[in-house]
């Protein structure tokens, strides 16, 4: 399967407007809130052999939220093919962007791609949360890439890439893996948080279940004033 979804906000006076707002199955966008958007999945999957791919640009001034509905479970294909899903944003000056979809599950046998590349001009805000649970309950978990690019006025501000199974080498004892980037500098006495060189701040968390990671991240999406 082939899809696409694009998303673009824009400002509106002192409101945000979802000029464009398209989709096709299992990635289909839909208007929740003032200036949210959650996804509803259409289909099953990601499945093997799958090429997903999503387009979200946010305006100067436009401040845009993304969501999902549910988790999403990557599944293997029949003949072991790899699926991919591409996830690339934009984010003008003075525009803010939050990405906290639900968690992608790696069901066991599935070969899955995640690439997310946002890419800001200076002044711009994001919050970007992404989480991973190896194997639904009681199974093992499949293979898994992530790779996350952050640039803000086209240089580096954070890059980080993740291989994961259901090997215990990279994580442990721990089932679920979750990291948050964002542009605010915080300045929480917490040891999961790493302050980064170009400004703003990074948290991973590891933990045998959601609630555990959440705790953690959910400090930064709203953090103390």
């Amino acid at each position: 399967m082939r899809a696409a979804a694009r998303v673009v906000a824009a400002p509106d006076g002192d409101r945000t407007a979802l000029v464009v707002l398209k989709g096709e199955a299992p990635l289909l966008p839909r208007r929740t809130g003032p200036n949210e958007v959650h996804f509803v999945g259409g289909a099953a999957g990601p499945l093997g052999g799958d090429e997903l791919r999503i387009e979200i640009e946010v305006g100067a001034g436009a401040v845009l939220h993304v969501r999902t509905v549910a988790a999403s479970i990557a599944l293997p294909g029949r003949d072991g093919a790899w699926s991919r899903l591409a996830v690339h944003a934009s984010v003008a000056a003075g525009g803010t962007l939050v990405w906290l979809p639900e968690p992608l599950v790696a069901a066991a046998r599935c070969r899955h791609r995640a690439e997310s590349t946002v890419d800001l001009e200076p002044g711009a805000t994001l919050v970007w949360r992404e989480e991973l649970v190896r194997g639904r309950h009681g199974e093992p978990s499949g293979e898994v890439e992530l790779s996350t690019t952050v640039r803000r006025g086209g240089r580096p501000f954070h890059r980080s890439d993740l291989v994961l199974d259901d090997s215990p080498a990279v994580l442990g004892g721990a089932r679920v893996f979750a990291t948050l980037v964002t542009t605010k500098e915080i300045d929480l006495k917490i040891p999961e948080i790493m302050p980064l060189a170009a400004g703003g701040t990074l948290v991973t968390a590891l933990g045998r279940e959601l609630a555990e990671t959440r705790a953690i991240t959910d400090r930064l999406v709203t953090p103390p004033q």
